[in-house]
């Protein structure tokens, strides 16, 4: 019993992966509406961000350049 269960359920486990995307790409626009955004107000946040990165060197992971002195 286990030798045809284990072979039906791996088949069924892969197909599982071939599924057609979910959002399709005429949809994806309604996926960029800036009211999707975690910040209210992205130009604060991008000030803000800009400030954290020249003030604490080791946060990194952002692309920005230079040290902790704030000279980029």
């Amino acid at each position: 019993m286990l030798r045809y269960l284990l072979p039906l359920l791996a088949v069924s486990l892969f197909s599982g992966c071939t599924v057609t995307p979910w959002v399709a790409p005429y949809e994806r626009q309604y996926l960029a509406d800036p009211i999707m955004g975690f910040e209210s107000d992205p130009v604060a946040a991008s000030y803000m961000n800009h400030v954290y990165e020249a003030r604490e060197a080791a946060r990194g992971a952002e692309g920005g350049s230079g040290g902790g002195c704030g000279c980029n």
